[in-house]
């Protein structure tokens, strides 16, 4: 699903209008972009946490060149879901169907 399909799912759904719906959501993004660079996080109980995740620092290897990388620590930004939201998914999600082999 893509954003502007949340979007008029929204606006059918509520009956406001789709420019209010549309900038609504490009706020609820920019604060959860905003949080999470400063180091915070955000939870919503029942549907999940963006959270804040920091990686430790690692020695990684280049192939091509068969070089060692110092990869420094730190952070990315993590969802998490609410067990409720999980148990939800896992009991009546439906498969996807295959999409069509390209043909060579």
């Amino acid at each position: 699903m893509t954003k502007a399909e949340v979007i008029t799912e929204i606006v059918n759904k509520t009956g406001i209008e789709k420019p209010l719906v549309s900038e609504s959501l490009e706020t609820f993004f920019k604060v959860i972009r905003s949080s999470m660079t400063e180091g915070k996080n955000l939870y919503f109980r029942g549907f999940g946490s963006f959270i804040v995740k920091k990686r430790a620092k690692k020695i990684a290897r280049n192939i091509s060149k068969n070089t060692a990388i110092e990869i420094p620590e730190h952070f990315i930004p993590s969802f998490k879901p609410a067990k409720s939201f999980s148990e939800k998914v896992k009991k009546n999600a439906k498969p996807l169907p295959k999409a069509p082999r390209k043909k060579k």
